[in-house]
């Protein structure tokens, strides 16, 4: 068994291999509750925990998991701790919790859980499979907010908007108004508006990389260049 190492946990799950972005899972709840950045925050944080708790029951039991159960033990798990995650957010956040409803409940679907139980807790120990649990759930948590943050504000004209939701009522002044009157884009907060963000985050994210590729390949060529002249005749 292979192990990974902190580095590249970290780089996979913010960048090269980022739920949202690039692996393009879990995005019913991503389209569906980004209409501003505090629903993304909570949305982000309770996949967090999730991820971090299945990932650290995964790998702790992994050498007691026969393989013909572990998909649906796993499913047990994950079920379970959504519903710890659900629980808390009734009794600490209510009003964030009755804003995202039925998607913390959806979780359980979320196939990054699942996959990164499977592909990387069962396998490895505990302690790089809390690193990957919280790589992966705050690389999620980042496309869900920086979506959240941007329809908001040109849905609405606002940046964390009911705040108090998830901080207490001292948060209310957290609340950034760029539009006095509240007027902004409304397609922004309909569904297309959600396809249309994340489709422009995602080639944004292509662009980036497309143009380090290419800049890292021309550097390269320069390198060699200069090797070849230096050579001796």
């Amino acid at each position: 068994m292979s192990e990974a190492n902190p580095t590249s946990i970290w780089r996979q799950g913010l960048w090269d291999n980022n739920p949202g972005l690039v692996q393009l899972l879990g995005l019913c709840p991503l389209l569906a509750v980004t209409t501003n950045a505090v629903n993304g925050i909570g949305l982000g944080l309770a996949t967090v925990c999730v991820l971090v708790m299945t990932n650290t029951l995964v790998s702790l039991i992994q050498h007691q998991i026969r393989r013909d159960i572990r998909i649906p033990l796993f499913v047990l798990i994950i079920a379970s701790a959504v519903t710890v995650v659900e629980l808390l957010l009734q009794a600490y956040f209510y009003e964030l919790s009755r804003t995202l409803g039925i998607f913390i409940p959806l979780i359980v679907t979320n196939c990054t859980i699942l996959a990164r139980a499977e592909a990387f807790a069962s396998k490895q120990p505990v302690g790089l499979a809390i690193q990957d649990g919280l790589a992966q759930g705050i690389g999620f948590a980042l496309v869900l907010i920086v979506l959240g943050a941007g329809r908001e504000l040109i849905g609405q004209g606002t940046v964390f908007a009911n705040a108090d939701n998830l901080l207490g009522p001292w948060a209310s002044a957290l609340t950034l108004t760029v539009s006095a009157n509240n007027q902004g884009l409304l397609l922004a907060l309909l569904p297309p508006g959600a396809f249309i963000g994340l489709g422009l985050l995602v080639a944004a994210r292509q662009y980036w990389v497309r143009r380090s590729s290419l800049q890292e390949k021309s550097d390269n060529e320069v390198a060699d260049i200069g090797q070849h002249d230096q050579s001796p005749a």
